[in-house]
């Protein structure tokens, strides 16, 4: 006998049972055939998360390989990212978190029915991640302290984690970063088939008093203070796309949704699903966490710098606005498509302005009623003034792209706009800082004497010598470079650039053609590049359908400029497109 199960399209996803019951001669018999799943079909025109482009289902539902986008808005890194979705057990694990989830909205879930609906689904993923006070699969660690787990950087891969967390009766990994939550997510979320993609925001504001601005608060010597705002270098959150019925959509969209918990004032939560359009239009009470999601992407950057009475005082300098680049994988490539077009319209342009005000009436009730005309005062008077108001105009321009152990060099360009002469002294600065925008050590200052005639552009080199860095970059390898001048001789003038330090390569070699079921051996190298040995040195390694689990090797202490090479073999077990991950940890990073 062959039986074809054919489900509806508002069928609850999951796992089901299939009995048969058999009666002869007055008797009943039942036997279970065996169980199958049911999940969510983008190939299927009537499903809610129908999507009718192959090469974008191709991309978003059944690709296992991914890139993660890190650093600064003017030096993108990448890395690779296994999302596994395909992986033995995966399904049962998600379903779990489903499972464990279930009452995050809904109270009881004994009848499922929401299972049938993606919106649903997708906000107890995203409540699940982290926000779940006791089950939550990664948890974040406070205040940059990873001792008592697994450095946040230090995953390549989605399967371990879930793993981790499911044969660990549920309880969170630790640790994990933005990128990894957002990632994890995308493996859930593609796995119960629903297509997903992960997005990086390059200047992620994080504000507490006022949504749609972003305070930092700078000494006389240009350190950065540590305050109640926080900008991120960069920040990753999740798109799913769905047709949404509680928005009357017909059609699917692109659906933001944010598992990292942050700080909105009352209290840490996730965000989403927010539609994507109703961000770049403004419709902030259309949609779950509007308001949230629109000001990280749209707030205005304040700089103050703080004197010794407590006063604070604007500077002038030229602030990269919030949210001005946004960006994702492309489809079928390795490079990086620029989407900042669907939350923004283009800085400065009508429509971007209508959307603006728009949202500020919604989050500010107060201003209603106002015209136009009466946001925009209100919005430049908060603004920083530019340093062409100044007479001055200044940049930080890199001279090279440093990886550790060499020298940053960088370029600052002065030019004088009026026609006297400008006699100034400038206190320079240079800090670790966090991804997420927490100030580090200070470890560089130093200050200068500039002057400059009438209309005259000057260079002048400046050099931070790995002597100088090194010693504290660890883990966090972005620094923040100031030059601010000294307050007592008039107008107090900045400019600032973040610098990402690039690592070491990790060289990966094939030494024979991977084959199903047959041993293939490959070829690890990397080389120590510091003026310094490198102590605890840890090579993980992990490839979907090529290792069961990751495969960690203990090198040791490398000497200065010595390479280590390590022969693994392994065995791809399943058929498909593979890739090698292999990451490199030392007591440096």
């Amino acid at each position: 006998i062959s039986i074809s199960v054919f489900p509806p399209s508002n069928a609850c996803i999951g796992r089901y049972i299939l009995n048969m019951q058999i009666t002869s001669c007055g008797h009943t018999y039942q036997r279970c055939l065996g169980d199958f799943y049911v999940l969510f079909n983008p190939w299927c025109a009537d499903d809610p998360v129908y999507m009718d482009n192959q090469a974008h289902r191709e991309e978003y539902v059944l690709n296992e390989h991914g890139i993660l986008y890190e650093g600064v808005h003017k030096h993108i890194t990448s890395r690779p990212w296994h999302f596994g979705q395909f992986e033995e057990g995966i399904l049962d694990i998600c379903l779990k978190i489903l499972d464990m989830g279930a009452s995050y909205h809904h109270g009881s879930d004994r009848d499922r029915c929401w299972r049938n609906d993606p919106v649903h689904v997708s906000m107890v993923v995203n409540h699940m991640i982290s926000s779940h006070t006791t089950n939550s699969i990664m948890k974040i660690p406070e205040n940059n302290d990873y001792l008592k787990g697994t450095k946040p950087f230090s995953w390549n891969g989605s399967v371990p984690i879930l793993q981790q967390w499911y044969n660990g009766r549920c309880r969170p990994v630790r640790y994990g970063y933005c990128g990894s939550l957002a990632s994890v997510m995308c493996t859930v979320m593609r796995c119960l088939g629903i297509p997903s993609r992960v997005v990086t925001n390059f200047c992620f504001p994080c504000s507490i008093e006022n949504p749609l601005g972003i305070n930092e608060i700078f000494d006389c010597t240009g350190k950065n203070l540590c305050g109640k705002d926080k900008l991120w270098r960069y920040h990753c959150w999740n798109e799913s796309w769905m047709a949404r019925r509680d928005l009357n959509q017909c059609c699917g969209d692109w659906q933001c949704l944010d598992p990292t918990p942050l700080e909105t004032g009352r209290g840490s939560a996730c965000s989403g699903p927010t539609w994507v359009r109703s961000i770049r239009e403004g419709e902030l009470d259309l949609d779950y966490d509007g308001q949230h999601m629109f000001s990280r992407v749209n707030s205005n950057y304040v700089g103050w710098l703080s004197q010794n009475n407590a006063k604070k005082t604007k500077f002038f300098c030229d602030a990269w606005p919030c949210g001005q680049h946004l960006i994702t994988k492309s489809v079928g490539s390795e490079q990086f498509e620029d989407i900042t077009g669907a939350y923004k319209y283009e800085l400065g342009s009508v429509k971007n302005k209508e959307a603006y005000y728009r949202a500020y009436r919604r989050i500010h009730p107060g201003y209603c009623n106002a015209s136009n005309c009466h946001i925009e005062r209100e919005l430049s008077s908060l603004k920083n003034p530019f340093l062409s108001d100044s007479g001055i105009n200044m940049r930080l321009k890199m001279a090279n792209c440093p990886m550790y152990g060499e020298d940053v060099q960088l370029h600052w360009l002065l030019e004088n706009l009026h026609g006297e002469n400008k006699n100034l002294k400038f206190n320079l600065s240079a800090q670790i800082v966090t991804y997420s925008g927490c100030p580090m050590d200070q470890f560089w200052k130093d200050s200068v004497n500039v002057t400059l005639g009438p209309r005259e552009v000057k260079k002048i080199p400046l050099c931070i010598s790995y002597s100088q860095y090194g010693p504290y970059l660890c883990d966090h390898n972005i620094m923040k470079v100031v030059a601010l001048s000294d307050p007592e001789c008039g107008e107090v003038l900045m400019v600032s650039r973040d610098i990402v330090i690039n690592r070491p390569p990790v060289i990966v070699k094939l030494l024979s053609q991977p084959r199903l079921k047959v041993p293939c051996t490959a070829e690890i190298s990397f080389c120590n590049p510091l003026q310094e040995d490198m102590k605890n040195c840890v090579m993980t390694l992990e490839g979907c359908g090529l290792f069961k689990e990751p495969m960690t090797i203990d090198l040791g202490t490398l000497a200065s400029n010595q390479q280590a090479r390590t022969i693994v073999e392994f065995t791809p077990y399943r058929l498909g497109s593979h890739r090698l991950l292999a990451n490199f940890g030392c007591h440096r990073f």
